[in-house]
């Protein structure tokens, strides 16, 4: 019975220890000196599986043979990934995360991009407007108000602070549109009101696009178009497009974000061009992880 209960006891601690050793590493402060691979058990946080910056991270894994050295992408959400970034920036861990720029965590935290010397996920990239056909004949005025739409990052990125902030982000939007009047005048001059009319836009539900669709419907209801929005994966958010079930959806990230679904659907939609300029998708990691300035890093230190 001795025998037994030591035995059970030894297994349980050979279970334990690891559990303990993973949280432990995954806990401390970043360590220069050490590998980083170690210290967060060779994963990059991801977002949802769907979003494009997973598909050229899965690429960069490969490009760079990381896959080759244990290391992984763990797939979850925005705020997820969001969140875990928070509890390690508070407490210098090391993490590595999929990120994309414009968005309120290189405003609120001091981030940086790994540099892509193969790249793996491309060039600046910019946000695109995606209309159905027959939308201009349809609704002049909306196709008008969204060929229009552009604005800054710095600009969304007021949008973004204070949706992270926890204001709803219709609120936010409303707030927005207040305050830059000169902005929303450049898309509504000289578009005449509508009574009620229906529009639905698509977004993906990262907080870029949550800023950017709000927005712009509420611009739209200022309008007076009776608008509907809905948050869909971005594989549903260019077929909602191409079929018409939605009017269209300004969170079409190009060239490469998106440029799978842009060949799928060609034809299909009509592309209204980049409502925002300099947007930027990659791996980042915070600054306090100064020796790690490229994806190359995470196999070498």
């Amino acid at each position: 019975m001795k025998k037994q209960k030591f035995i059970k006891l030894f297994l349980l601690a050979l279970l334990i220890i690891p559990i303990i050793s993973a949280c432990s590493s995954q806990t401390a402060p970043y360590n220069s000196k050490e590998k980083l691979g170690p210290q967060i058990n060779y994963t990059i946080t991801g977002i949802d599986a769907g979003a494009g910056v997973m598909a050229s991270t899965q690429s960069a894994l490969s490009d760079y043979k990381l896959a080759d050295n244990n290391w992984q992408l763990q797939p979850s959400s925005t705020s997820a990934m969001t969140s875990t970034l928070d509890k390690a920036y508070k407490n210098k861990q090391p993490i590595v995360v999929t990120g994309w720029q414009p968005h309120w965590m290189f405003t609120k935290y001091n981030m940086k991009f790994l540099k892509d010397p193969k790249n793996s996920f491309g060039k600046a990239e910019h946000i695109s407007t995606i209309v159905r056909k027959g939308l201009k004949k349809d609704s002049p005025e909306a196709y008008t108000i969204l060929d229009r739409f552009h604005w800054t990052p710095t600009q969304m990125s007021d949008v973004m602070l204070k949706v992270n902030d926890g204001m709803d982000p219709k609120k936010a939007a409303k707030q927005w549109i207040k305050k830059n009047p000169k902005v929303v005048s450049q898309w509504t001059k000289g578009v005449k009101k509508v009574h009620g009319k229906s529009i639905k836009l698509t977004y993906v539900a990262w907080d870029s696009e949550i800023a950017s669709t709000n927005v712009i419907a509420e611009v739209l209801r200022e309008q007076g178009y009776k608008v509907t929005i809905q948050s869909m994966e971005m594989q549903p958010v260019w077929a909602s497009v191409a079929t018409k079930a939605a009017d269209a959806t300004v969170s079409a990230w190009l060239p490469k974000t998106s440029a799978k679904f842009y060949s799928d659907y060609k034809g299909r939609f009509e592309d209204l061009g980049a409502n925002l300029n300099g947007a930027k998708v990659g791996l980042a990691v915070p600054t306090y992880m100064k020796n790690i300035n490229s994806i190359e890093d995470l196999k070498t230190k």
